[in-house]
């Protein structure tokens, strides 16, 4: 049997703090795994849904997008081809508890706005359309075939389809994406702000701009055998804990690790892995072979010194700079000089220590550099990863094996829905081969993104917001800003498979349509289903769930996309949903026809493990830039101008969440547990602030706002002595995120920075 839905939220009272672990991973990873899928599943559950996650005749995972090992590389699956927090993952999903509308009676949306985002997430799977309509205190049952005539009457109403807004959350289908931005567009508006505007689209804007398309180069293969794997940014132990194994193989291969990160992560350092010898009884595997503890913010300086150093010691790669380069003179210009008083500032290290892993950096004849939020979501993380590809370029590591850029993305098909279509500036290109294949006019005017969504609500220029997935409160920044945008909505509607925040902060009327998981059975007129998603390195693959829903009051998401369009659009509507949703072979059909690299789609994905999608850098070192070549640019860092008694902030998760999901309350990695409002300092910035470890604080944040400085105040958090860089701080998000100003964001992809906020700690 699993075990209930806690009664009791969080007491913060509770909380531990302990030592940090000092290995990832391990046998108490496996038992982790095992227990919670036993409290969530049950034992029997349990051992018949993990044996299918990431399996090939399996589902996918609905944590991250680390690739699957395949066949084609020279590499096979495990039995167990999953990791911790996947398992976790699966759990939350296949969970035997159960929120319908008995639930609902019993708690009013006002109750439900005061619990945390644990204890919603921890009641159960959704299994009722309800709605919220104006003055209602509760969520009541409603009809499916009534919601749709709800949605689609207040759609109609707008005095203009720019005036909704239509989100994406990272785990929705190639198929359902598909399906939903040809429902926006035929609607008559690209407002389709996703997720990936909030983590990689630093990623997307950087690469687009110097190889030509804003993916990875790399595959998982690529990876395993580089000579060097650079690490920045990012904590593959909680957030791609599977990346772990990978990185294992490069050095049992003879490679070498460098981590550049603020946090001595657990699992950059050593890795227990539980399926060899080594990781159970051993003492695993050290990992990063030179540890970068940097400063928040100094990755851009950090990589214009080694870039200066390489250039300065000749370790240029000239014969691809001089044939498959442009702008070289332009970069070797700026860069060959370093003012390494200011480069320590930025980064905080030492010099020396920048000119060895320049030095690992030039001896390595395969070189990839993997990065994710942690340099994304700078105001310069453009610039930064352009500098990172800077240093590729002058090695002539694009478009070879065990060599390329690697951002690692986080939700499992947030590249996919990218791909399908979910942006709001899609070029022209796919606009018009979506137009001549269904017969509908698309519109052109670029949409809104997911900052700029929340600017429009707060405003009174996007009145209806439908989000397919995802928890958009607890994902966007400056909480009260959003909160505020959605409760000003006249229509609010969330697709979802949970409670969750989101669902507290309705609009006028609100809607919550329960929708299948990526674990179930997806049976249709047509017979069982099955969907595709695109892994970190485009390759596109099959998920096909096999439990029984949760509900049989529980629609598929490419379902309720298109009966909510053909209610929304009419009968004479010339594109035929009701086949889309009988087979979705239909829809693959039509992405074959209007999706770059997915001819042939119905056939390729059913081969063992799907197909690669092309990427011309990788494949031909061809550059569809406007140069026609990769582009050198030239990046000058911006300082950060920290005032005395103030912290520079992250926020990151804990080992027992994936975005903004809580499992749990064990952040074990970092010895934190029973609690989340806490605030991680290094001990001598808390006794130079004149502070002491588990002091009660306000964290309040400062930003020079265009129209004055501005504050924001994250209420009772607990200070935790952790060895960050000095001046440097943590904290989890969702519960940090309110620190976040809305207009404070990455120049050029508009991502929010909430990897580098000025804040100060007031005693309580």
């Amino acid at each position: 049997m699993s075990r209930g839905a806690p009664e009791q939220d969080i007491d913060e009272n509770a909380l531990r703090v302990g030592e940090p672990g000092h290995a990832a991973a391990g046998v108490k990873g496996v038992l982790v795994s095992l227990q919670r899928g036993w409290e969530q599943m049950g034992v029997t559950r349990t051992a018949r849904t993990l044996p299918l996650l990431n399996q090939r005749d399996g589902f996918d995972c609905p944590g991250c997008a680390w690739p699957d090992p395949r066949e084609a590389e020279g590499d096979k699956r495990k039995i167990a081809e999953f990791c911790e927090n996947g398992a976790k993952a699966v759990a939350e999903e296949a969970t035997t508890r159960r929120v319908g509308p008995e639930f609902f009676a019993r708690h009013s949306v006002a109750e439900l706005a005061e619990r945390t985002d644990y204890w919603l997430g921890q009641q159960g799977r959704l299994t009722h359309p309800v709605i919220l309509r104006d003055g209602d205190t509760h969520y009541r049952p409603i009809e499916w075939s009534e919601a749709f005539e709800v949605i689609a009457e207040r759609l109609r109403a707008l005095g203009s389809p720019d005036e909704a807004a239509f989100y994406t959350s990272g785990r929705t289908s190639n198929e359902a994406a598909f399906l939903y931005q040809l429902l926006v567009r035929s609607f008559g508006t690209n407002n389709l702000p996703d997720c990936s505007n909030m983590c990689h689209e630093s990623s997307g804007s950087a690469l687009t701009e110097t190889i030509g398309i804003g993916k990875g180069s790399v595959s998982l293969s690529d990876v395993e055998h580089a000579d060097l794997v650079l690490v920045v940014g990012q904590n593959p132990g909680t957030n791609h804990p599977r990346m772990l194994a990978s990185l294992e193989k490069v050095k049992r291969r003879g490679g070498r690790i460098i981590a550049v990160n603020p946090l001595p992560e657990t699992g950059l350092m050593r890795f227990k892995n539980p399926q060899n010898a080594r990781g159970v009884v051993g003492d695993g595997t050290q990992l990063a072979d030179e540890f970068a503890q940097i400063r928040i913010g100094g990755d851009l300086a950090l990589f214009k010194a080694i870039n200066a150093l390489v250039l300065k010691a000749g370790a240029v790669d000239q014969d691809f700079v001089d044939g498959w380069t442009h702008g070289f003179a332009e970069f070797a210009a700026q860069a060959a000089d370093v003012d390494w008083e200011a480069t320590a500032e930025a980064t905080g290290l030492p010099r020396e220590q920048i000119e060895r892993i320049a030095e690992m950096v030039m001896s390595s004849q395969r070189t990839v550099a993997c990065w994710a939020m942690g340099l994304t979501q700078h105001k310069q993380g453009v610039a930064t990863i352009r500098e990172v590809v800077n240093l590729l370029l002058l090695r002539g590591m694009i478009g070879k094996p065990g060599a390329g850029v690697c951002p690692v993305r986080g939700h499992s098909n947030v590249q996919g829905d990218r791909t399908m279509g979910i942006w709001e500036k899609m070029p022209e290109k796919f606009l018009a081969a979506l137009e001549d294949e269904f017969g509908v006019p698309v519109p052109r005017e670029h949409g809104l993104d997911t900052v700029d969504t929340i600017r429009a609500m707060r405003s009174g220029r996007v009145k209806a917001f439908l989000g397919m997935g995802g928890n958009f409160v607890s994902a966007t920044p400056d909480t009260e800003a959003t909160v505020r945008a959605l409760r000003d909505c006249e229509l609010t509607v969330q697709v979802s498979t949970k409670l969750n925040r989101s669902h507290a902060t309705p609009g006028r009327t609100a809607l919550i349509l329960p929708t299948l998981g990526r674990t179930e059975r997806d049976v249709q007129a047509g017979g069982e289903q099955f969907v595709t998603v695109e892994d970190s390195m485009s390759v596109v693959h099959r998920s096909r769930g096999r439990l029984k829903p949760a509900s049989d009051r529980l629609l598929s998401e490419v379902a309720i996309v298109c009966r909510l369009a053909r209610e929304l659009l009419g009968p004479q509507h010339p594109v035929r949903w009701e086949s889309f949703e009988r087979d979705y072979d239909v829809i693959r059909d039509h992405i074959a026809n209007v999706v770059p690299g997915c001819a042939d789609y119905n056939r390729k994905v059913r081969e063992p493990d799907g197909f690669v999608l092309p990427h011309p850098p990788r494949d031909s070192r061809t550059f569809p830039t406007a140069t026609g070549k990769a582009n050198f640019t030239v990046n000058v860092p911006e300082p950060i101008e920290i005032p005395a008694g103030r912290l520079l902030l992250q926020t990151l998760r804990s080992h027992d969440q994936y975005n903004t999901t809580i499992y749990g309350l064990s952040d074990r990695y970092r010895g934190i547990e029973d609690g989340r409002r806490v605030v991680l300092v290094h001990p001598d910035d808390i006794a130079e602030l004149g502070f002491a470890a588990g002091d009660l604080v306000d964290v309040v944040s400062e930003w020079a706002g265009e129209e004055g400085p501005e504050e924001r105040r994250a209420e009772r958090f607990r200070i935790v002595a952790y060895p960050t860089a000095r001046g440097c701080a943590a904290a989890y998000y969702p519960e940090a995120n309110p620190l976040i100003p809305l207009n404070s964001v990455a120049d050029k992809s508009n991502t929010p920075v909430s990897k580098a906020i000025t804040v100060r700690l007031e005693r309580i």
